[in-house]
């Protein structure tokens, strides 16, 4: 079975065929029908776990066809142990992303579940690409279904967002482009990734290209100083859009740095990485400073998802196991995490219409079962042990300590600053008395949101309970990626 096509084109097929349906009695059929092809979605990604070999570092379940023949671009599909785990999280979190919509979202119901579902499948598409060209066509078509999901469902400020998100974007992934297109020439005319990753490169070829990646893959993840379209772009999204920004969006950059950057110009990655771990470090140190005096709750976690991501571009850096299967470990922790925390917020959203920090206090009197969900999701905001966002960044950690002891002390400083924010945040908003009316009259979470947190719970805790499931399926291709690494293009 062509498993990786159906990841990608089953929630795609379904989002076009909700499109239609726009007729005003039609919103509740929409919505169950968004949410069946969501779990359909689903539901072909488990036998690529099921299925997946750990012992090797090749590529599974492989599928090639001729796409653009004139210029030997193939519609090339398949997974390694870098890539696997982010194709059934991505299908997770579009059907929590829907349930999670289903009351707040009122207007073109049809337009935005279908957004959701084709930007799903984008997604899923980037992570299984193994054709440049492919690879390049599925990133940048991303951009279009968020935009609009920004652009249309977002807040007051939601076109100078989006556009904002737009180009920031686009920017840096023309000089990708080029790179791509360098690498074609060079290859002698194939669009193959797994060809380039054998190139014989010079140094300062290699560090041309490791740039002109570097300006996409930074931007998305994004890495300080180019990480500033992200909180303006958090603040105006709507719920969903922020979980899947932050959830998987993020992740898009990350993984090119696995795919592209590290493999292709080996030599350019150990010559810049002092560069690297240096903005990986401000990035986890200064933004996280940054989230401490927030005050409103989507820019708060907005920073705090810079400073997570700031551990995975230094574990990648570090070039050893710890620190690198830390950082894979952490792009799917961080998933799980900041959806919890984005759609928590967005429970309070839909009840009060207001994410700032000084309009709340003292929900726990009024939201006990909510406020019990939300003191998880902040704990593993913070890197609590036995929740799925410590063990990615204690893994990099101790990778960083392997590599340098100065690196490793001021890597760790950073989770006395995560839990600054998350705690400092929680506390302000739902410890001590009732401080206004409004939040008096707050009702608790009904049995949808209940479902939506639950789920979320059950994973934060399973994945900082057994990580081992996780990291099994990884550990081999990220040796195999370490041992390419280490050796040397040069002629």
């Amino acid at each position: 079975m062509a498993w990786l096509s159906l990841a990608i084109w089953v929630p795609i097929v379904v989002g076009i065929a909700l499109l239609p349906l726009n007729k005003p009695g039609q919103a509740h059929l929409v919505r169950w029908l968004a949410l069946i092809g969501a779990l359909l979605a689903l539901l072909v990604t488990v036998p690529l776990y099921t299925g997946f070999d750990t012992q090797t570092a090749q590529m599974q379940f492989v599928e090639k066809a001729a796409w653009i023949s004139a210029f030997n671009i193939n519609y090339h599909l398949g997974v390694d142990g870098l890539s696997l785990w982010f194709v059934p999280l991505t299908a997770f979190i579009t059907v929590i992303v829907v349930i999670a919509s289903w009351e707040s979202i009122t207007e073109r119901v049809n337009q935005y579940m279908g957004a959701f579902l084709i930007l799903s499948g984008l997604m899923i598409g980037v992570f299984c690409a193994l054709d440049g060209m492919l690879f390049y066509v599925f990133f940048e078509a991303t951009l279009i279904p968020m935009y609009l999901i920004i652009g249309v469902w977002g807040g007051p400020r939601k076109i100078y967002a989006a556009f904002k998100f737009f180009l920031y974007t686009l920017m840096g992934s023309l000089l990708t482009l080029v790179a791509l297109i360098y690498l074609y020439n060079v290859s002698g005319g194939s669009f193959d990734i797994q060809t380039w990753h054998a190139l014989p490169l010079s140094l300062t070829e290699q560090t041309w290209i490791f740039f002109a990646f570097f300006a996409a893959f930074a931007v998305k993840i994004p890495m300080w100083p180019v990480h500033t379209w992200l909180p303006d772009v958090h603040v105006e999204a709507p719920t969903g859009g922020s979980a899947v920004l932050a959830a998987i969006m993020l992740k898009l950059g990350a993984y090119g740095f696995l795919r592209f950057s590290l493999p292709i110009a080996p030599d350019a990655a150990h010559e810049y990485a002092w560069l690297m771990i240096g903005l990986s470090l401000v990035a986890v140190i200064y933004v996280g400073l940054v989230a401490i005096v927030q005050e409103d709750m989507k820019k708060l976690v907005a920073y705090s998802s810079v400073a997570h991501m700031g551990f995975v571009s230094l574990g990648f850096f570090l070039f050893n196991q710890l620190g690198m299967t830390g950082a894979i470990v952490q792009m799917v922790a961080h998933g799980f995490v900041s959806a919890a925390m984005f759609l928590a917020i967005g429970v309070l959203y839909d009840r009060m219409h207001t994410r700032e920090i000084s309009a709340y206090g003292g929900v726990v009197n009024t939201m006990p079962k909510f406020a019990a969900f939300a003191l998880l999701f902040a704990m593993a905001n913070a890197g609590l042990p036995a929740t799925a966002g410590f063990i990615g960044e204690w893994m990099v950690i101790l990778g960083a300590v392997q590599h340098s002891f100065t690196i490793g002390v001021l890597a760790a400083a950073a989770l006395i600053l995560g839990a600054s924010y998350s705690l400092l945040m929680y506390k302000k908003v739902y410890l001590g008395d009732i401080t206004n009316e409004h939040v008096k009259e707050l009702q608790d979470i009904n049995c949808r949101e209940m479902l939506v947190m639950v789920i979320l719970a059950v994973c934060v805790i399973f994945m900082g309970v057994y990580p081992k499931m996780f990291t099994d399926i990884m550990d081999t291709s990220v040796v195999n990626l370490l041992a390419h690494v280490a050796q040397s293009k040069l002629q």
